[in-house]
């Protein structure tokens, strides 16, 4: 697919993701993308990770991911859709990985990743921590709906919004 081709369809993608209704409770598919519900903003790509992402992955893999509003960092979803409650045995795995830097913004902040996930339309927040920093997590949130997690690590910050399902 061409640099147009992936232009459009992103925008496509945007477009649609900006219609759906505040009632649907349903991810939208939309050229390689799934949209949650409006005012979520979620968008899951299932398209090839960047070059600075994809260390690790083999082959065409296409794993979902959900890139950070400023693009510095990548959720790899593992389970998608990620749910609050799992009867199957998996877990809500996500792989959180970072654009490289040359340094930190703040050498003297720590490694860890905080994330500190507040539920889209309530007061509700919860604080997580991925030790070492981004990498591999099993991140887990108590309600189903959309959260956006403000993340922090080694002196830099981006937001994601995430839906978990019932």
């Amino acid at each position: 697919m061409g640099l147009w081709s992936r232009a459009l369809a992103a925008s496509t993608a945007v477009l649609i993701a900006g219609c759906t209704t505040a009632n649907s409770d349903a991810a939208t598919p939309s050229s390689g993308a799934t949209a949650s519900p409006a005012g979520c903003a979620t968008r899951v790509e299932t398209g090839a990770l960047p070059d600075w992402a994809d260390a690790g992955f083999h082959g065409d893999t296409r794993p979902p991911h959900v890139f950070g509003a400023k693009g510095d960092i990548v959720a790899v979803l593992f389970a998608h859709p990620l749910r609050v409650t799992r009867t199957d045995g998996s877990n809500n795995k996500i792989l959180w990985v970072a654009r490289a830097t040359t340094a930190s913004s703040d050498p003297a902040a720590p490694a860890t990743l905080v994330i500190t996930a507040t539920r889209d339309g309530t007061d509700t927040t919860v604080t997580r921590e991925v030790a070492g920093g981004p990498g591999p997590s099993i991140i887990d949130l108590p309600e189903a709906g959309c959260w956006r997690l403000n993340l922090r690590w080694s002196g830099h910050t981006d937001t994601i919004n995430l839906t978990y399902a019932p």
